[in-house]
């Protein structure tokens, strides 16, 4: 059992749309991220995916409507749901999913982290 300073964490890496590894929970990673800018649009066929805000304000685009998402809230996507998130400016996000969720999900391209790094 280790103890984790997220804010300690966050200040270690400035790169976007990259997550990293704090830490393992049953089948799934608790991970962190710095967003800015908007994602692409995408979905996850067999995990859900959960965002929690842990600064700023992240928008969550769906086909029908939009979540806004301020500090302190969090938003669980459903798999199979195509979703966008947004960050008009820099937000911070711990996500917690399944250890074969791939943040671009069932796209690949130049954003896609296959291998994700522990900090």
């Amino acid at each position: 059992m280790d103890k984790i300073n997220i804010c300690e964490k966050l200040n270690l890496f400035n790169e976007y749309w990259s997550p990293k590894i704090l830490g393992e929970v049953n089948e799934s990673y608790v991970k962190v991220a710095k967003l800015k800018g908007e994602f692409l649009w995408h979905s996850h066929e067999n995990e859900d995916e959960m965002f929690y805000v842990l600064k700023g304000l992240l928008i969550i685009r769906f086909r029908d409507k939009d979540y806004v998402l301020n500090e302190g809230e969090f938003l669980i996507i459903p798999k199979g749901i195509e979703h966008m998130p947004v960050a008009k400016e820099e937000v911070h996000v711990m996500l917690i999913e399944a250890k074969t969720t791939l943040n671009t999900g069932e796209v690949r391209n130049e954003r896609t982290v296959e291998e994700l790094e522990t900090i």
